[in-house]
């Protein structure tokens, strides 16, 4: 675990205690990226194990409208284990402001949709306020740290020397967690690795399926 998130512990054991069985915390080592959950409180609500690897930093905390300040909050996911979960994330920057890790807060919205349900019983239905759905590029701040976390992922990699399966697993693996979701990230991980983007895009394909 990197040492700056060591100090994330207490207050993660801290927030599970104070708002109940319900709620997990979970800490992300962003520098160890095929590994990063490094301390879960309270596991029950996603299942969630440490040295597994992270789901939601892309699509729902980076590339969220809301994502601000580091931050983003109040996202719903559904969990493996089929749960309906709240979640609010926060990265953490080191001294020199690069981004090492991830706080996350899941809240289980079982019981709360089972009471919101049986208040709509009895209240009435109030139209609710349409939601966009306009496309917009990520900001400069996002492009940064989505560069740090692929040179994350192959940091500890020969690139030189790799052979053409590792390199299908790498994308592999950048593909299933929404690194091409973001504009330009195809020529990084190109250059990164010494392939051409066209490889990149062969490699791709072969990995969704496609001819």
């Amino acid at each position: 675990m990197h040492p700056i998130l060591k100090a994330y512990i207490p207050v993660a054991n801290m927030l599970t205690q104070t708002f109940g069985k319900s709620c997990e915390i979970v800490i992300h080592d962003l520098t160890q990226p095929e590994s990063s959950v490094v301390y879960v409180a309270n596991g029950t609500v996603t299942s969630r194990k440490e040295g597994q690897s992270f789901d939601h930093l892309i699509r729902q905390v980076l590339l969220n409208k809301k994502f601000k300040d580091d931050c983003t909050a109040n996202y719903v996911f559904e969990a493996e284990n089929g749960k309906k979960v709240k979640s609010s994330s926060a990265l953490i920057r080191n001294p020199e402001g690069e981004v090492v890790g991830m706080l996350c807060i899941n809240y289980d919205l079982t019981v709360s949709n089972l009471i919101q349900e049986r208040l709509n019983e009895f209240l009435p239905a109030s139209p609710s306020e349409p939601t966009s759905t306009e496309d917009s590029a990520p900001n400069q701040d996002v492009l940064t740290i989505i560069d740090e976390l692929i040179d994350n992922i192959i940091k500890n990699t020969d690139v030189g020397n790799l052979k053409r399966r590792d390199s299908i697993e790498i994308i592999r693996f950048m593909d299933e967690k929404g690194v091409f979701l973001v504009k330009g990230a195809i020529d990084k991980v190109a250059a990164s690795m010494g392939l051409s983007k066209v490889t990149i895009y062969s490699y791709l394909d072969e990995v969704r399926g496609k001819k």
